[in-house]
């Protein structure tokens, strides 16, 4: 007796798929990590960098109310942004000439200056304006009392950042057929109804993703309220560092906390798009499942290995 071996293939008639090889891209793969690991062990081996000293401040009490006041200045300002800028693309939008060229006026101006110079104009408003009577009489406030830095940076950041949210909303609300509006005047729905109930809610998937950027740009934008003293996470670190000369260090300490908070800002914002997005694209999987796909947790999908 003498043993063989039997041999199986696929059945006669069945195509057997075989992956196609890329072996570009695990070139390119191998190269970016071999220059990542050299930057990398070049960066945690540099004694200047001083990560003892990133690592004692970055639960820092200080540096903690600076990433507070940071935050809050985010918001405030998205909200002023958001609000004044939905106004505005109304007006941009709106049949009125002069309302038109108004709201035109104001994107014009706010976007044609920097930032920083609008800062520094709120910041110094009581040079211009010691009082400020709101054209009523009687009324008679201290612009120094009234303008303080906290307030000249929401001013500044906010009324700068209406201009750009003006110009989102304007192309989300336009991103919307026409025909929504003339079936809801068919309704009998009134111009702010229809704004309100029918073009909002479908502008939102188009308004939705330059306005997670706009935000994640504020967080960062905020940075230049330290010009006028406001005790945020860049301030609070520069006040540090001038004091124990440690520069390099707290601006690392800065840079770390403003990664983190971006990051969670992008988590977010990829689930809000993902939520308004229902319906209109496919939706893909979400970054934990591709993970877990990855790792082989759960379900990878409808193909089985035999």
């Amino acid at each position: 007796m003498s043993s063989s071996t039997v041999v199986t293939g696929p059945p006669v008639g069945e195509l057997v798929i075989v992956p196609r090889r890329h072996p570009g891209r695990w070139l390119a793969a191998a190269v970016i990590a071999v220059i990542l690991g050299l930057l990398g062990w070049s960066v945690l081996t540099n004694a200047n960098f001083g990560w003892p000293t990133v690592g004692d401040y970055l639960r820092d009490v200080s540096i903690g109310r600076g990433i507070v006041i940071t935050l809050e200045l985010t918001v405030l300002c998205m909200l002023v942004g958001l609000v004044l800028g939905t106004v505005i693309a109304i007006g941009r939008m709106s049949p009125n000439p002069v309302i038109r060229a108004t709201a035109f006026g104001y994107i014009w101006f706010f976007r044609g200056t920097p930032v920083l110079v609008q800062l520094l104009f709120w910041f110094n408003l009581a040079a211009l304006y010691p009082q400020i009577t709101f054209g009523i009489p009687g009324v008679a406030l201290d612009a120094n009392t009234l303008i303080t830095p906290m307030m000249a940076a929401v001013l500044g950041l906010g009324l700068n950042e209406a201009a750009y949210m003006a110009e989102i909303v304007r192309a989300g609300i336009q991103s919307v057929p026409p025909g929504q509006s003339e079936a809801a005047s068919a309704l009998g729905l009134t111009r702010l109804e229809t704004m309100r109930r029918v073009i909002l809610p479908q502008a939102m998937r188009v308004i939705i993703p330059p306005t997670g950027n706009e935000t994640i740009g504020m967080l960062k934008t905020t940075s230049l309220v330290s010009v006028l003293a406001v005790p945020d996470l860049l301030y609070s670190a520069q006040t540090i560092y001038a004091r124990t000369f440690e520069t390099i260090p707290l601006l690392i300490v800065a840079s770390i906390w403003y990664i983190v908070v971006t990051s969670i800002l992008s988590v977010g914002q990829y689930y809000l798009e993902r939520h308004y997005a229902r319906g209109s694209v496919r939706q893909e999987r979400t970054p934990l499942r591709r993970l877990a796909g990855l790792l082989g947790i759960g379900r990878r999908g409808t193909w089985r290995k035999k």
